[in-house]
């Protein structure tokens, strides 16, 4: 059994203690200690890291027999030797902002709309809480208010313990899952949980709790936030994004939304434009492709007495232009058009002249099965997407797929 002194003193950063055992587990060296300040990964919050004395700690993790596994790189202790551990101080109190803004999110969600938490994870850059419903924007925006009010008040944040009797009169924000004695962590007049992690003094060293994002998640709500030090990080961040965005379109940060609401206007109506001319556009096209057609012999599935002519490119153009460059090409007798797109994954349309007995959904099933991708159709005409392969590579399988192409 270790002794953890962060259990009473989550502020030690240094600390003396005796090497209890050295072992190996899988390809780790592991370090037991009689007394340790290292947090090992639970509920929720992840491990401390730091020193003992010239190893590097890189990972802690508890034990099934109550002693703590300090995973060390480094040259070797032997049993009964003192080492000097020292944490790793600004992720240790990045860590406790983290978890007990948490705890107060979580009260707020509680006090003002009866929303239980029922998950906690404090992530690498952003922490989440899952909540046991889906929630509104007015009620997550509520909740942040109410959480940063007793933040900004400053309120003090203690530990206690008590046994499961003495807990289970206590008016506890969450039922503790362990018996015995109980470690509580007390935000003043506001939350009191069962919880085993580090956690700040008091409430104003949390900084502010900003939530970032929510989702919906496994029939409730899954809010992302940020305490303390990664708030203030993901507001530079955001800053430095808005700044060189309003350089680039000349406008106050206020008006970015209407600006980039105005752009994208244009730009859909610019692409509707460009569409418009590339369709009208199509029949001089496909007049183009038509004259650098290749012969197709009755292998291909034409009718003994009609000759056939292929027409394979690749051209920079969206779905609905190869289609109808493809319907304008096979509107004479006698062709079949396979046309995919410059981009990859490709799209894909296949289309035949009326004349033609070649079944393109057929061709274009061949091409899906070769190269992935999505799509479907009818004997004259087939379009698929998807297809992960050069254009080229494509427009070759489709070569061959049409010497075997079955008749409809």
């Amino acid at each position: 059994m270790t002794n953890r002194l962060y259990y009473t003193d989550p502020y030690l950063q240094a600390f003396d203690a005796t090497v209890t055992a050295v072992d190996r587990v899988g390809d780790r060296t592991v370090v037991a200690l009689d007394r340790t300040a290292f947090y090992p990964t639970s509920g929720g919050q992840p491990y401390d890291t730091g020193t003992l004395g010239a190893l590097r700690v890189v990972d802690v993790f508890d034990r099934d027999d109550g002693s703590i596994a300090h995973v060390v790189e480094g040259v070797l202790p032997q049993p009964g030797q003192q080492v000097r551990g020292e944490i790793d101080w600004p992720r240790r109190f990045d860590h406790m902002q983290q978890h007990t803004g948490q705890h107060v999110l979580s009260a707020a969600f509680e006090h003002l709309f009866r929303v239980r938490t029922v998950s906690f994870h404090l992530g690498a850059d952003v922490s989440t809480i899952d909540l046991a419903r889906e929630t509104t924007a007015a009620e997550i925006e509520a909740a942040e208010r109410e959480a940063n009010r007793v933040v900004w008040e400053d309120r003090p944040v203690t530990i206690r313990f008590a046994s499961a009797e003495e807990a289970a009169s206590l008016p506890l924000r969450k039922e503790p899952k362990r018996e015995g004695t109980l470690r509580l962590i007390d935000v003043e007049r506001f939350d009191l949980s069962a919880c085993g992690g580090t956690h700040v003094a008091r409430t104003g060293a949390i900084g502010i709790i900003a939530v970032a994002a929510w989702e919906r998640f496994k029939g409730g709500e899954r809010i992302e936030f940020l305490c303390g030090g990664r708030a203030l990080d993901r507001f530079g961040s955001l800053r430095d994004a808005v700044a060189a965005s309003v350089r680039l379109l000349s406008v106050l940060p206020q008006e970015l939304p209407g600006s980039i609401e105005r752009l994208q206007l244009e730009v859909k109506e610019q692409r509707r434009s460009s569409s418009a001319l590339q369709l009208e556009l199509a029949a001089y096209r496909a007049d183009e492709l038509a004259a650098a057609a290749a012969i197709i012999h009755q292998s291909a599935g034409l009718a003994d007495e009609h000759p056939a002519r292929l027409v394979v490119r690749a051209i920079d153009a969206d779905a609905g232009v190869l289609k109808a460059l493809a319907m304008a090409v096979v509107a004479k007798d006698g062709y079949i058009a396979v046309l995919t797109s410059t981009t990859r994954p490709a799209v894909v349309v296949v289309a035949r002249s009326a004349d033609v007995t070649v079944s393109s959904h057929q061709v274009l099933a061949k091409l899906i099965a070769q190269f992935g991708g999505r799509g479907g159709g009818k004997a004259e005409l087939a379009q698929g997407g998807g297809l992960d392969a050069q254009p080229d590579t494509i427009l070759a399988a489709a070569r061959e797929a049409l010497t075997s192409s079955t008749r409809q």
